[in-house]
């Protein structure tokens, strides 16, 4: 191996990412079969369904695929009950679960040059650029905690957690963002 080409075990200098702890986001789990919950969610978000690991957005109002029969609304906390009440009325006659989740959640913004990088540091994902862009959501783990994550409008990455866990994935993506990058994904 060429000089040029080694990187040391533990990298040091500037960070590689900046990680900072979000403010409660509005959030409502959905389940249902999706022909019956399709058009409720456009009534309440404005937004059709996502393909399977998607995620879309239209303004301030999201809508991720979490498995075939979940999905996870986003919107400003307060908005989030008349969305429920807007899922109410158009499923009253369907069979569905749509609660919020909002308090039980916790969100990070991972941003910088090197925010791809220190999350593949900490979770079991293909994150090169080719197999991960924006519009998709993975559903993972951040070390030992369950956690999902997708890139923002901005570039940033965001991630959802537990938020009993909050304070230890705050800490793990700190950690992983700490060392400078060792540059294994391309820019841009």
């Amino acid at each position: 191996m060429s000089d040029a080409a080694r990187v040391t075990a533990v990298a040091s200098g500037a960070p590689a990412a900046q990680v900072d702890c979000l403010p409660i986001q509005g959030m409502i789990t959905l389940r249902g079969q999706p022909t019956e919950v399709a058009e409720a969610i456009r009534a309440a978000t404005g937004c059709g369904l996502p393909e399977q690991r998607g995620i879309v957005f239209e303004g301030e109002r999201g809508v991720a695929w979490m498995s075939p029969d979940e999905w996870l609304l986003l919107m400003p906390q307060e908005m989030v009950s008349e969305c429920l009440a807007t899922l109410a009325g158009e499923l009253s006659s369907s069979h569905h679960l749509a609660v919020e989740v909002s308090d039980a959640r916790a969100m990070f913004r991972i941003s910088g040059t090197g925010a791809r990088e220190a999350l593949a540091r900490v979770c079991p994902v293909d994150l090169s650029p080719a197999t991960f862009a924006a519009g998709e959501i993975r559903r993972t783990r951040l070390a030992q905690v369950p956690a999902a994550f997708w890139i923002g409008a901005d570039g940033a990455f965001r991630l959802v957690c537990f938020r009993s866990v909050a304070r230890y994935a705050q800490d793990v993506l700190e950690n992983a963002a700490s060392g400078a990058p060792v540059g294994f994904f391309p820019e841009g």
